[in-house]
């Protein structure tokens, strides 16, 4: 995006601004969207969530819809983590409201025929929480981290 609208730069992070802004002077949001027949955007995501498991996207946003959707079910977060195979898996990491007793086969179970099979998460990792940026965002980066490790 370029215009008035756009801030000028990170406070005292000349390296970071290099980075985001391209040389005619537009910024790089690193959001992903389309736009439909009448000229209407939509924002799907973010390019750094983008999961790209076996040459396939899946937008995380899409499968966290589902997630959410499932009786017991706080909040989600779908990443993507290091598979050998695939390149990425797609994994849902889950806080479950108080009292649910939801497993993994049952959150499959829920998304069987809601998605397509390669959207569908291989791992699926419970927590008590997600965690948060001061903002109240949730830090996919530090999810990633956390169990990127343990991939196959």
């Amino acid at each position: 995006m370029k215009g008035p609208n756009v801030f000028a730069g990170y406070w005292r992070n000349p390296e970071k601004t290099a980075a985001e802004f391209r040389a005619d002077g537009f910024f790089i949001t690193g959001d992903l969207g389309f736009m439909d027949a009448e000229c209407r955007v939509s924002i799907v995501g973010r390019a750094k969530d983008l999961v790209i498991t076996g040459g396939y996207n899946v937008y995380p946003a899409e499968v966290e819809a589902l997630v959410d959707a499932i009786p017991g079910v706080a909040e989600s977060a779908v990443i993507g983590l290091p598979h050998a195979d695939f390149g990425e898996e797609v994994t849902a990491v889950i806080a479950l409201r108080p009292g649910a007793t939801l497993d993994a086969d049952g959150v499959r179970a829920a998304l069987e025929g809601q998605l397509a099979r390669f959207k569908q998460p291989r791992r699926i990792l419970f927590v008590d929480r997600l965690p948060r940026n001061a903002m109240g965002k949730i830090q996919k980066k530090e999810l990633r981290e956390t169990f990127g490790a343990g991939g196959s």
